[in-house]
């Protein structure tokens, strides 16, 4: 079940990977990328592939399931793994019209100053993975996405590739011309294209604001994310099922041997853990979410669409707002 993106007047997505759903040919990932790409093919939508988590974490932190420190950049293990990752993606797709481009590395280095002096370690990483990339897929965008959570441009020299965009990311910042003005630069500077890659997390009124600057620049933009649990900063909110704030709550508790005995005790009973997650698997289906007109109006695109389910027929969304 997909919303009908092109009729609210979406282009393309943007969709994260986990490299460890692609560790080979036959893995499961591929199975529900090629389901994917194909709706998308079907409705005249282009598809970015998002490596969000990468070998070895391009953050270390909770977003890309790594240790704890970004090991990607100090290590030669994580790099080949990254780059067999990436080697597979291409080959695979290197011939799909739908797929617009790969966006090699999901905010990579966050803003903590011990690890700044990583940021030397990024470009030369982005062209060893270009370099290799090239060998197999010559015609396909590569988005590269800068430092500090994909914020810093100072990272980059000229451009080393000839059909690469370059991709920001902003939040909880003001919404004007100010924020963008050194990725504006950098385009100017290099003649190269620029992509606002993710943004949101806030008001429709925020929304509405930051995507007109975006345009006036002309800016192309892939607001984040598409679903949400309850709260309305998403195309569609996931409706929670019953007793999910009991393993909310539970899951808040700190851990450690020193905390077993506390947990145990707020730990919800079993039954009501099996039937909450059953619950949500249900309530992520689109038919059962809440379609968030006021944030597609934000966006410019059009509030009254219904979602469409695999083999096109629409379906009603439980309610509309």
């Amino acid at each position: 079940m997909v919303l009908d993106h092109q009729d609210a007047g979406f282009n393309a997505i943007r969709v994260p990977l986990h490299y460890s759903f692609l560790e080979s040919d036959d893995a499961e990932g591929f199975k529900l990328l090629d389901r994917l790409i194909g709706w998308s093919r079907a409705e005249s939508l282009y598809v970015v592939l998002d490596l969000h988590a990468a070998p070895g974490g391009q953050t270390g932190a909770n977003i890309d399931d790594s240790t704890g420190y970004p090991w990607l950049y100090q290590s030669p293990q994580e790099q080949e793994h990254l780059i067999a990752i990436w080697r597979r993606l291409t080959t695979h797709y290197r011939d799909e019209p739908a797929v617009l481009g790969y966006d090699l590395l999901n905010e990579p280095i966050p803003h903590f100053p011990r690890l700044a002096p990583l940021n030397l370690s990024l470009e030369p990483l982005y062209k060893k993975l270009s370099g290799e990339i090239r060998k197999v897929d010559a015609h396909h965008i590569l988005f590269l996405s800068g430092a500090q959570w994909d914020t810093n441009f100072s990272v980059f020299g000229k451009p080393f590739d000839a059909n690469t965009a370059y991709t920001f990311h902003k939040y909880w910042t003001a919404p004007d011309e100010s924020v963008i003005r050194q990725y504006i630069d950098f385009r100017e500077r290099y003649d190269v294209p620029i992509w606002m890659g993710e943004s949101g997390e806030n008001t429709d009124e925020w929304i509405a604001q930051f995507a007109k600057t975006l345009e006036k620049n002309n800016i192309g933009w892939a607001f984040w994310p598409y679903k949400k649990m309850q709260k309305p900063s998403a195309i569609v909110s996931i409706i929670p099922p019953a007793d999910w704030e009991k393993i909310v709550e539970f899951a808040k508790l700190p851990r450690g041997t020193g905390h077993v005995e506390e947990r145990l005790k707020a730990r919800p009973e079993q039954e009501t853990i099996n039937r909450a997650f059953a619950d949500l698997l249900e309530s992520v289906r689109l038919q059962k979410c809440r379609v968030n007109e006021g944030y597609l109006r934000a966006l410019g695109m059009k509030s009254d669409v219904a979602p469409v389910s695999a083999e096109g027929r629409r379906t009603e969304p439980c309610f509309n707002l």
